[in-house]
């Protein structure tokens, strides 16, 4: 696609060289034309993924910027963050992810009910709908798999879908303005993208059934409260204290940091400590051997900053 300053210099050169003598009522219509193409390149990608450079090397920053909407998820949203799942996991250089909203006073509003309704203001069916939510579902398990550390950076709403995706998350940390809930069944459905599971092994099953059975919004002193937020700071200071931390866990050997997160997620998921003592011996073993672990060693012994490589 081209830039808005090539579609400027297109449409001069073709007014210029190549347009015959136009009416003006036609040259009307060209320029109305120019300055709708214009304006639909100049809008903003919906999702956009970068790597932070020296010295944040290591952390990626995933934006949602939609703000027509408050960064609600439809298809083209739901595409574009799989994409950009795909590109981290591919990155072997990527240590930490950082989720956040480039519109003011909104993380993500959730799933965008535009979606629902067909060209025709057909209502899509039930069918149609399901594919939605488990598409959705299978997006936020896909970012909740990979093997580094995400930290959602909550101001604003933080509401349905958006709270599912920052619940997808290891770490959420709010600006005083965030506003957190799952307001589904007030539309006769329930959490469909994970929040139904997610949210209890977070806060406690009770705790979440109390906020998806009523439907209630919590601020950010509350969710730190009950351990659905890491920490609740200034407004407008949530991005400075995400990064903060991830600055902290890239001076970690970054082989540990993986085997760490696949210990604590693999260990909740079986019944008894037993098992879950043998999911942290396994990732422990995984460790033994590494570069990165003698280079730890080493560099105690000489009294300075190890250097990891990741191997």
């Amino acid at each position: 696609m081209r830039s808005p300053r090539g579609l400027i210099a297109i449409s001069g050169y073709l007014a210029g060289r190549h347009a015959p003598a136009a009416s003006e009522s036609t040259t009307g219509h060209h320029s109305l034309f120019f300055a709708r193409a214009f304006q639909i390149l100049a809008q903003p990608e919906p999702v956009r993924l970068q790597k932070l450079a020296a010295p944040d090397s290591g952390i990626l920053e995933l934006r949602l910027e939609r703000p027509e909407v408050k960064n609600a998820i439809n298809w083209d949203v739901m595409r574009r963050l799989r994409s950009a799942i795909e590109k981290i996991q591919a990155d072997a250089t990527a240590k930490v992810v950082l989720v956040a909203s480039s519109v003011p006073g909104a993380f993500c509003a959730g799933a965008d009910l535009k979606v629902w309704i067909c060209s025709e203001r057909r209502l899509m069916s039930s069918s149609e709908v399901g594919e939605y939510a488990g598409s959705l579902r299978s997006t936020f398990s896909s970012f909740e798999a990979l093997p580094i550390p995400t930290i959602a950076v909550i101001e604003g709403a933080a509401l349905g879908g958006g709270l599912e995706l920052a619940l997808s998350c290891d770490l959420r940390i709010c600006g005083e303005n965030a506003e957190l809930g799952l307001p589904e069944t007030g539309l006769a459905i329930i959490p469909g993208a994970g929040g139904t599971q997610r949210l209890p092994r977070i806060v406690g099953v009770s705790r979440a059934k109390e906020l998806i059975f009523t439907g209630r919004r919590c601020d950010a002193a509350e969710a730190v409260r009950m351990g659905l937020a890491n920490y609740c700071v200034p407004a407008g200071e949530a991005y400075q204290k995400a990064l903060d931390i991830a600055r902290e866990i890239t001076q970690k050997g970054p082989l540990g940091i993986r085997m760490a997160k696949k210990a604590i997620n693999q260990g909740m998921e079986v019944s008894d400590m037993p098992s879950a003592l043998a999911v942290e011996g396994e990732c422990y073993d995984q460790l033994l051997h590494t570069q990165d672990r003698l280079e730890a060693l080493a560099a105690f012994a000489e009294k300075r900053k190890p250097v990891y490589t990741g191997k």
